[in-house]
């Protein structure tokens, strides 16, 4: 496994996604606080990571980057271009730069970055914030096995880590990116069947929540496909079958479906 000890790395933009890896890489004790740095304009939130997390703080993203062995850029896709193009300067081709930006693409990157920067892209999701995210990653032009290794290792700070091509990062976002948010709906409908039946709310939440938990980590634990150990709870005439029959006529796997469709459709409208 790659060793990323010794690196020093700025994160540009410390907000949600780009604040839930300064915690994971300090929190799970894969760099010192002292090689990590938070670049954002809110002074608040920089006061608020140097203080929680003892991590170097600077409003200067340029500044930032020239020290650095590794840049993260966790910008708003909005804005990226214009906060981006001064680091052009700055970095060289021993440096890494990698995007956990929503909808923008390497070559965008490049670009802007000009040179033979290499730059990783990847998709975490929200989940990063507890260290459970799952992240896809894929090379730009100039990113070799090293970079992508470096990529994986700084990334798997806040959770685990897939490759795949970058055709199908809008499907991640679309999947994975989004998906946290179809969990909640799953997980608070659940809830409140147990509610229509008598159940209260926070004893129906907790239910719900924790057999959501069970059954994603029975699913990665035990290797086995859904589809199996779904039978293995399902007997004849019993009452899983009847609630799987409510669900079937209800259109719950087709509407799951075509959630993610939608997201992965608005990623594709939303990139760079």
């Amino acid at each position: 496994m790659y060793e990323i000890g010794d690196i020093r790395i700025a994160v540009v933009g410390a907000g949600n996604m780009g604040g839930a890896l300064i915690a994971g890489l300090v929190q799970s004790g894969a760099l010192p606080p002292e090689q990590v740095t938070a670049v954002d304009i809110d002074d608040e939130l920089l006061r608020s990571h140097r203080r929680t997390l003892g991590v170097n703080t600077i409003r200067d993203a340029a500044a930032a980057a020239a020290e650095q062995d590794v840049v993260v850029l966790g910008l708003k896709p909005q804005v990226w271009a214009s906060v981006v193009a001064p680091l052009a300067t700055m970095l060289s081709g021993r440096q890494l730069v990698i995007s956990i930006m929503g909808g923008v693409r390497t070559v965008a990157i490049e670009e802007v970055l000009g040179g033979r920067i290499p730059v990783v892209r990847a998709m975490p999701n929200i989940l990063a914030q507890i260290r459970a995210s799952v992240t896809a990653i894929c090379p730009g032009e100039f990113a070799q096995e090293s970079h992508m290794a470096a990529a994986e290792a700084v990334l798997e700070s806040v959770g685990a880590s897939v490759r795949l091509s970058e055709a199908q990062m809008d499907a991640v976002t679309g999947l994975s990116g989004s998906g946290p948010a179809f969990v909640y709906v799953i997980i608070d409908a659940l809830a409140d069947g147990g509610v229509r039946m008598g159940i209260p709310k926070p004893v129906a939440l907790k239910l719900a929540a924790e057999t959501v938990f069970g059954g994603a980590k029975m699913v990665i634990e035990s290797g086995q496909h859904p589809a199996v150990l779904k039978d293995q709870v399902t007997s004849a005439g019993g009452t899983t079958i009847a609630g799987l029959q409510a669900l079937e006529l209800g259109g719950f796997r087709a509407a799951l479906m075509k959630a993610v469709e939608a997201a992965t459709r608005r990623s594709e409208e939303l990139g760079t």
